[in-house]
C-alpha cells in the first residue's frame, strides 16, 4: 500500500516563494495544453490524447520551463481530466438526473492567481542527497529532510492550497502479515466516543478513543465561519480568510483522524488480529 508524509508550507516559510513560482509554471503548461484539447474539440478534431499531447507540447515554452518529467505529469493529470469529461458526458446521455447540468470540458486556471499541482517522480528525484535522508527536487533548491527508506519513496506532489503548500512524500509501506482471520475486531463510530473498539480475542481490553476534540473543532469553525460570512457584502459566501479557517479546520482534522488510525492499526497489529469490521454488519448466510 501507498502512504503519504505531509509537510505544510505556509508563505511565511523560506522554501514557499519557489514552490509558489512552479506551481504558477505548472498552471501555464496546463492552460496551454488544455487550451489545444478545447480548441481540437471544439472544430471537432478529436480528442488529443496524451501521447500526442507530449509530443506537440514538448518544444513550447511553458513545457521547457519545468524538467520534462514534471511537465509530463502535469499533462497525465490533464489527459486524466479529459477523460473523465467523456465518461460523464457517457453517463449524462445514460441517465441525466444524477447530473446537475451537462458535463463541460476541464476548465482554464486563472491567469493570474492559478496555481496548479506538480508531481516529482523518483526519476526526478536527486538520489545522491536521498542516500542522506534529504529529498532534492530536480532543477529547484528545495529541500525536503524525510525518515522515509528511501528505496520506498515513489513520488513528491506540491500541492496548492489557498495560502500554503502541502508537500506530500508518497511512499510504499509493507502490509501486514496477519494471516489469523479467526480473531476480529469491532469498531463503533460515534461522537463522544469516537471509536470504541472491541474484540472476539479473549481477554482483549477494548479500546476508547475521544471524540470530543473533534466536536470542538468543527463547533470553533463553524461558529467562526458563520461570523465571517455575515461580514461579507452581496452573494459572496467566501473570502480568503473563510479559506484559511477552512485549511485549518481540514489540517487538524485530518492530523487527529491520522493518529487514531494509526494507534487502532498498531494496536490491532500487536494483538495479532487479522480482521477489522466498521459498523454494523448484517448477518450473513
Amino acid at each position: 500500500m501507498q502512504l503519504a508524509q505531509r509537510h505544510i508550507i505556509k508563505s511565511t516559510e523560506h522554501r514557499f516563494a519557489e514552490i509558489d513560482e512552479l506551481a504558477f509554471k505548472s498552471k501555464n503548461l496546463y492552460n496551454a495544453a488544455n487550451y489545444v484539447i478545447r480548441q481540437s474539440f471544439t472544430y471537432g478534431w478529436g480528442y488529443i490524447n496524451y501521447n500526442e499531447m507530449n509530443r506537440l507540447m514538448k518544444y513550447h515554452q511553458a513545457y521547457k520551463a519545468l524538467p520534462a518529467k514534471v511537465s509530463q505529469q502535469i499533462l497525465m493529470i490533464l489527459d486524466k481530466n479529459g477523460k473523465s469529461f467523456f465518461e460523464a458526458v457517457k453517463a449524462y446521455k445514460t441517465d441525466d438526473s444524477k447530473f446537475t447540468g451537462r458535463p463541460k470540458l476541464p476548465k482554464y486556471k486563472d491567469k493570474a492567481k492559478g496555481r496548479n499541482i506538480l508531481i516529482y517522480t523518483i526519476q526526478a528525484i536527486s538520489s545522491k542527497q536521498l542516500k542522506k535522508g534529504i529529498i532534492k527536487l530536480s532543477g529547484t533548491e528545495i529541500l525536503i529532510n524525510t525518515k522515509v527508506n528511501p528505496d520506498r519513496i515513489c513520488q513528491v506532489r506540491l500541492v496548492p492550497k489557498c495560502d500554503s503548500y502541502v508537500i506530500e512524500v508518497i511512499y510504499d509501506e509493507p502490509e501486514s502479515t496477519i494471516s489469523n482471520y479467526i480473531l476480529a475486531a469491532s469498531i463503533d463510530l460515534g461522537l463522544n466516543n469516537l471509536v470504541a473498539l472491541t474484540s472476539n480475542q479473549p481477554g482483549f481490553i477494548p479500546l476508547l478513543i475521544n471524540g470530543r476534540p473533534l466536536k470542538s473543532i468543527n463547533q470553533f469553525y463553524n461558529k467562526r465561519k458563520a461570523h465571517l460570512q455575515s461580514q461579507l457584502k452581496g452573494s459572496r459566501k467566501s473570502s480568503p480568510r473563510i479559506q484559511r479557517l477552512t485549511r485549518c479546520r481540514h489540517q487538524k482534522v485530518d492530523n487527529y483522524l491520522h493518529h487514531t488510525s494509526r494507534l487502532i492499526v498498531d494496536y490491532l497489529v500487536a494483538k495479532q488480529i487479522g480482521t477489522l469490521v466498521i459498523g454494523k454488519m448484517e448477518n450473513r448466510d
